[in-house]
């Protein structure tokens, strides 16, 4: 029970950690991943510099060594010689080599008594021995490591069989040679001439502490990298949860959207995480309330289309029906008149509905274009007064100076003047104005239609762009307009950016005013 109890609390506090909220998902990751591999490839860089630190320590220690012991041997006589060469040795755990002007050898410590120091024997290693050797010669691999001679012994004991002993008699200064040993440890030669009748000594130097010291700290490197490992798999596992556990979560929303149980759904938005992961629950959650939204109002259209629809179709049925049971001409052509009507409104119900039903997929595919909305709301009215659509009522149009250019689709953009100059013929008395005023302001195009109507009640200016509500004047035969002509209107003006808004005449008269505002576009930017 305890054990539950802690293990509770550690995983609240995991849960509380500031940075799995606000720190994005890609950055986490590669931190997690990234610190074991980091820790490794730093470590093993710092190793290879920390190696060859030591080594030009000891090669200047081994420089000074052999100049020092050159000093000493210079002038003594051979039988000190000797002695020196077999103390030095044992002190130091050196080969010391003596050759002379013709250089031949002529004293060896390791001759003259036990050797200091001997190469592990290569067959003999232990499996530790072999795997360090591995890693000796892969980090030299990936740090690119100049390749190191191998420590052989000349056949012919001279001098100029080692470089180094060469390079010192030519030039008379003391030289330092790194070469490698069978078992993978550091060989450092030093050769120095000794007093001036070209004598020259060669001391060889095993540096196993060396190579020693750096598999130790080596070792303890591994230590590390395991240590960052463990970590770096307790963050996965926990940086998993903190992103299955929420993605399981919105799956589970989503499935229950999917299965139609949308309204039982409360798709968890994450208002803490400010990650990829709250972005996606917002997003999803957002998505659903779209869904909601959108089926909502596809549900009310439907319901609204067969209403609409259902009211002509009572009539036209009941006119069919009566026209079998009378006799009277006079009757028998008022029930074909209505039931001509009724055709005629149901055929432009459909249409509107269709128009109405398609008019959102048509203007997300559509290529906008510049149109000038003064010139073409003319083009529209000079066309209605051809035909005759105006009712005999004048139309002033008031223009601004310059061009009203709007971004749009121009045949969408004549249906909603035309929808507003329709609106405005129905409500205006006989041989009244309509005025049409089209300004530009604040980077905006605002076209407006005012009538001399009755005007909208301010709590119905939202109504009318309802789709089926149809205020129509008394004097209007029934069934003339669908409802749907300001609805489809307004949909056209916001996705070209712009609204569509009723208010009152600004000269406090009797009459509605429809405005249309869109985003003005400079000439210079087309």
């Amino acid at each position: 029970m305890a054990d539950s109890t802690i293990g509770e609390k550690l995983e609240a506090g995991l849960d509380k950690l500031s940075w799995s909220s606000w720190i994005s998902l890609t950055s986490r990751i590669l931190a997690v991943n990234i610190l074991p591999l980091a820790l490794l490839g730093g470590g093993i860089f710092y190793l290879d510099g920390y190696r060859k630190q030591l080594l030009d320590e000891r090669y200047k220690l081994a420089r000074i060594e052999a100049q020092i012991t050159a000093e000493a041997l210079a002038g003594a006589t051979r039988e000190r010689q000797e002695a020196l060469l077999i103390q030095i040795g044992k002190e130091q755990r050196m080969r010391l080599r003596m050759f002379d002007a013709e250089g031949n050898l002529w004293a060896d410590s390791f001759a003259l008594d036990e050797p200091a120091f001997a190469f592990d024997d290569v067959g003999q290693d232990t499996w530790r021995e072999d795997f360090a050797q591995m890693l000796d010669r892969a980090v030299d691999t990936i740090v690119g490591a100049e390749p190191i001679p191998d420590y052989i012994e000349p056949a012919e004991a001279q001098a100029d069989s080692w470089p180094e002993l060469a390079r010192a008699r030519e030039q008379g200064l003391s030289q330092i040679q790194l070469r490698d040993a069978p078992d993978g440890t550091p060989v450092i030669n030093a050769a120095a001439p000794v007093g001036l009748k070209g004598s020259t000594l060669l001391t060889t130097r095993n540096a196993v502490d060396i190579t020693e010291t750096v598999r130790s700290a080596r070792t303890t490197l591994v230590g590390a990298v395991f240590l960052a490992l463990f970590i770096s798999i307790a963050l996965s596992l926990y940086l998993a949860r903190t992103i299955v556990l929420p993605l399981r979560s919105l799956a589970k929303a989503a499935i229950r959207v999917r299965l139609g149980r949308e309204r039982e759904v409360e798709v968890p938005r994450l208002p803490e995480r400010a990650d990829e992961i709250g972005l996606l629950a917002r997003a999803v959650s957002d998505m659903t309330d779209a869904l909601r939204l959108r089926i909502d109002a596809v549900e009310h259209f439907a319901a609204d289309v067969a209403h609409e629809i259902k009211n002509p179709l009572a009539s036209l049925r009941s006119a069919i029906e009566s026209l079998a049971r009378v006799d009277d001409p006079e009757l028998r052509k008022q029930l074909t008149d209505i039931a001509s009507h009724d055709v005629r409104r149901i055929d432009r119900l459909v249409t509107e509905i269709s128009d109405a039903s398609r008019i959102d997929a048509e203007m997300s595919r559509a290529k906008f274009e510049p149109i000038d909305l003064a010139a073409l709301a003319e083009a529209i009215i000079e066309r209605r007064e051809y035909r005759d659509e105006n009712r005999n009522l004048t139309v002033e149009v008031a223009k601004p100076l310059g061009a009203a250019n709007v971004m749009g689709v121009p045949v969408r953009l004549e249906r909603v003047i035309e929808n507003l100059l329709d609106n405005a013929v129905s409500f205006s008395p006989q041989n009244g104005r309509i005025d049409m005023q089209i300004d530009i302001e604040d980077q905006t195009v605002r076209l407006t239609v005012c009538d001399q109507g009755p005007g909208i009640p301010e709590d119905a200016r939202e109504k009318v762009f309802q789709r089926f509500h149809s205020l129509r004047p008394d004097a209007e035969a029934f069934g003339n307009h669908s409802g749907l002509g300001l609805a489809i209107a307004r949909t056209i003006a916001e996705a070209h950016g712009g609204s569509l808004f009723a208010q009152s005449r600004a000269d406090g008269t009797n009459g509605a005013c429809l405005v249309l505002s869109l985003p003005h576009v400079v000439e210079n930017a087309l």
